[in-house]
């Protein structure tokens, strides 16, 4: 990938520029948490948007996507906004720096990835996170914080590509650290490195390549449940409430918003246990966990799929130690934490099963929790 960039990039800039990559991720644990005050358990991976960038000398951004085989060009004003999709996340970047008080001047770029599209592993956030990091280490000298940085790639999905996201993705695109996962609190923002080093564990991803969509607006049904049975509670988010609490108010709440809040609470603890498993090098533990969230979000959050429950359904009986949903539901991935010696064994099986009930296969992705957000040295 970076022989190809750089091919590109002499050709239409002529010279040479610094490379800069920011990983995709997984979540391990902790899911629909972040809007309930709680905690999720993110690691970047071996996938990455990887960039080449030089300044220009001029007020404009040429960029140009290899994937996409695109090219853009645009101004740093807020009316300068292009009309790609995919440039706006550039564009966004770069206004949230300056809007913060930073610089940043005309520059040419290329960039190309191997981040999967649609599978939940967070190809926009590596994307900008990459771009935030880059622009900081050439125009600001680095006097950005890190958390900062995934703040800025959380503000451009806010501001220029109208999705009102939280920000683990962008947080672990920037702070991942290879054989760490990362337990951030998504109330104060604190975090704290896990170590993942699973010698005899592989993270394999097995997506659907089905999306469900649905008429109304689940996440935000399941958000205004969550949120009615904090205020029942008499807290600001059910971070803050537990299994007691919840069932001395059961009678007064409807099926429907007891079940989401019983998820909640339970997927709270299940964080921090898996934390504590992880300390002790305790994956049979960590994958019990992911497979009592898998139940929770499909039966208690009903954000599952008919697809996903069979991937998970297979993994089961195919002996893998943990496997659940992962992402905000209705179709994508599961993540696998799987035994070395059965992982070929599982593939086989997800691949030719899933094939015979709904006539395509599914995509593999071997994961590897990697470093984030980074400069790449020649």
């Amino acid at each position: 990938m970076k022989d190809t960039i750089a091919k590109i990039f002499e050709e239409r800039f002529g010279g040479k520029g610094d490379f800069y990559a920011s990983a995709g991720r997984i979540n391990l644990i902790g899911e629909h948490t972040d809007y309930n005050g709680g905690f999720v358990f993110p690691g970047a991976i071996d996938k990455v948007i990887m960039a080449e960038i030089r300044p220009n000398g001029t007020d404009k951004v040429r960029v140009f996507s290899v994937d996409i085989d695109e090219y853009a060009e645009f101004g740093l004003k807020e009316e300068d906004a292009p009309s790609q999709s995919w440039a706006r996340y550039i564009f966004g970047v770069c206004r949230e720096i300056i809007k913060r008080g930073g610089e940043v001047k005309g520059f040419d770029a290329v960039f190309a990835g191997n981040v999967p599209l649609g599978a939940g592993l967070s190809s926009s956030a590596a994307l900008e996170s990459c771009f935030a990091f880059a622009l900081n280490d050439l125009f600001n000298d680095n006097k950005f914080e890190k958390f900062e940085l995934a703040k800025i790639g959380q503000s451009t999905e806010h501001n220029y590509c109208g999705v009102k996201c939280g920000i683990m993705d962008q947080f672990a695109s920037v702070c991942g650290r290879k054989g760490n996962l990362m337990r951030l609190d998504c109330r104060s923002l604190d975090y704290e490195y896990y170590p993942f080093n699973p010698e005899d564990y592989t993270l394999v991803l097995v997506d659907s390549r089905v999306k469900h969509e649905l008429a109304d607006s689940p996440y935000n049904k399941r958000r205004e449940s969550c949120e009615r049975v904090a205020q029942k509670l008499g807290v600001e988010t059910l971070r803050d409430a537990d299994m007691d609490a919840l069932l001395a108010v059961k009678e007064s709440l409807s099926e429907e918003d007891f079940k989401r809040a019983k998820f909640v609470i339970e997927e709270k603890q299940r964080v921090l246990d898996v934390c504590d498993a992880l300390n002790q090098g305790d994956y049979e533990t960590v994958g019990k966990k992911m497979y009592e969230t898998h139940e929770g979000l499909s039966k208690d959050y009903e954000v599952s799929c008919e697809e996903l429950d069979f991937l998970n359904e297979v993994a089961k009986e195919t002996g893998v130690t943990g496997s659940r949903i992962m992402g905000g539901g209705f179709g994508g991935c599961t993540i696998n934490l799987v035994r070395k010696d059965l992982r070929d064994r599982f593939v086989d099986e997800a691949i030719r099963r899933f094939n015979e009930k709904y006539g395509h296969e599914p995509k593999i992705y071997d994961v590897v929790i990697s470093d984030g957000a980074r400069k790449i040295d020649d």
